[in-house]
């Protein structure tokens, strides 16, 4: 089977652009905007930038601002849509075809959590992991939604040290991703 790319640019998209605002916080999900696109709708902090340029192969990506000059990375939460025609894959050989790149694609990697779960009435998987990237060591939680032979993967990825203060906030975001049908 042909090698199919989950979260590679998930990975590198990490890298892109930097910007100090020595005023930047945590936004309470009082001050929200909204991305409506004809497949999809996402709410994010007023606070974090839209980038939809395709870099990268990504769909959108959403950084939020540096938070000092010693911060050297921006979280962010990303979009892949992968056309999958012909290729019959499910929900279940997608999480399986993505644990198996995690593990040899992530320098030090560890899958923390892997799950089926539901919203409303769309199913997804739910996958949490570790890994470097060069110096960096960060988490990623993604989720995996695979509709009408599109491969849909969200993922929001934080330093490790920060991954428990910042996990409401980017699980906010990931929850306010909505496929439209």
């Amino acid at each position: 089977m042909k090698k199919i790319l989950l979260f590679l640019a998930s990975v590198c998209a990490l890298f892109c652009g930097y910007a100090f605002n020595e005023n930047a916080s945590l936004p309470d999900g009082r001050d929200l905007k909204v991305l409506d696109e004809p497949a999809y709708t996402i709410q994010y902090p007023s606070t974090w930038q839209l980038d939809q340029s395709g870099q990268l192969g990504t769909t959108f990506i959403l950084f939020s601002l540096i938070e000092s000059k010693q911060d050297a990375f921006r979280e962010n939460v990303n979009l892949l849509i992968q056309d999958l025609a012909g290729k019959n894959i499910d929900l279940d050989q997608y999480a399986e075809i993505s644990e198996e790149q995690i593990k040899t694609m992530i320098t030090n990697s560890k899958l923390i959590e892997s799950k089926r779960e539901k919203k409303n009435s769309s199913e997804y998987h739910k996958i949490i992991f570790s890994g470097d990237q060069s110096a960096l060591h960060l988490m990623f939680e993604q989720y995996y939604w695979v509709i009408n032979e599109k491969a849909y993967a969200l993922t929001f990825t934080t330093e490790q040290n920060k991954f428990e203060s910042l996990k409401e906030t980017g699980e906010k975001i990931l929850n306010s991703f909505m496929l439209k049908k």
